[in-house]
């Protein structure tokens, strides 16, 4: 448990955060096609790859989370991804869950699979070198959803993956994640994130895991994409807390916010100040995806000229999420 604890620590040491690198293919090959990428297995791979051999990325970023092809693959060099990591002391980690199928019928609610054959996989991936793993789960807010039920499904398959991953070594960071999707109000976000973080916790109590070789991802608490609501950064700030509060204990070590669509510079503005207005017992960080990847993203467009320029693009963000993690941000900082 010390080593987990340990491996946490360096994971968020000095203001870095998480870089969640593990987007699914089906999902990068729909934001490749925004951008007009084709998405094969070796477009994936380049991306990735400027990604991780981003100049200086270290001093922002602590552990990547990575994809299984991902982690198969090497880079130019011949490194492996998780060697090159480590090489620049950034922990790499793996997505464990394989996606989502429809919950109990439903077309609207949502089970996270991948248990079948967990702890074979789980072995694979500590010979490759992974250091932590991760399992999202999503809760949908709609019209008589979510149930009782689906939230106490997700929480116990999550506790399941923390215990199978803690017994081969791994911090697990379970993400239970309430999606902006929908025309709820902050008000029912905060209400539901309450609830699905609750059963977690519950269910975590249960399998008997050491809540203090775990990291939790979560939401912030805002209201839905299509619910028209305007909120300042500080009532989602407030409603974060709040809903925290309400859920987790204090044994967890560390909370990192997962970015969930929003627009990349308004995820740091409220990253910021929810770190900023917590009092919390708590560790408060970040594990973004398309806030950190985004723009190198777009810049990128699959032509290597144009790397240099992505990759300083997310070097950028990952510099302003880390001040952002310190309540340092400012909004003046993004024309450095």
């Amino acid at each position: 448990m010390n080593e987990l604890q340990e491996t946490i620590k360096k994971i968020l040491a000095s203001g870095k955060g998480i870089l969640a690198a593990d987007a699914s293919t089906p999902t990068m090959t729909k934001r490749f096609e925004k951008v007009g990428i084709a998405s094969t297995e070796e477009t994936r791979r380049q991306f990735r790859q400027l990604l991780v051999t981003t100049p200086d990325l270290e001093k922002y970023i602590g552990g990547v989370i990575l994809f299984d092809e991902t982690i198969r693959q090497k880079l130019d060099n011949g490194k492996t991804f998780s060697e090159h990591l480590a090489g620049r002391g950034i922990l790499p980690g793996i997505k464990v869950d394989e996606g989502t199928e429809p919950f109990g019928g439903s077309e609207n609610e949502k089970i996270t699979k991948g248990l079948d054959g967990l702890a074979g996989r789980l072995g694979e991936y500590v010979v490759m070198g992974a250091k932590f793993t991760k399992w999202r789960a999503v809760i949908t807010i709609g019209k008589g959803i979510p149930t009782l039920e689906c939230i106490q499904a997700n929480a116990d398959t999550l506790a399941e993956f923390v215990f199978a991953s803690q017994a081969k070594g791994f911090v697990a960071i379970p993400e239970p994640e309430v999606v902006m999707d929908g025309n709820h109000t902050i008000k029912k976000c905060e209400e539901i994130t309450i609830e699905t973080l609750q059963a977690l916790f519950k269910s975590l109590k249960t399998q008997g895991v050491d809540l203090e070789g775990l990291i939790l991802k979560t939401n912030m608490v805002l209201p839905g994409k299509e619910s028209g609501q305007k909120v300042s950064v500080q009532e989602i700030a407030q409603a974060t807390i709040r809903a925290l509060r309400n859920s987790v204990p204090t044994e967890v070590p560390a909370i990192v916010f997962l970015s969930g669509g929003q627009e990349a510079v308004l995820a740091t503005e409220r990253l910021n100040e929810i770190c900023k207005a917590a009092d919390v017992p708590w560790e408060l960080g970040f594990s973004f995806e398309r806030a950190l990847e985004g723009p190198a993203m777009e810049i990128w467009k699959g032509k290597a000229e144009n790397t240099d320029v992505a990759q300083a693009a997310l070097l950028h963000r990952a510099k302003m999420n880390s001040l952002a993690r310190k309540g340092e941000y400012k909004k003046e900082l993004e024309n450095e």
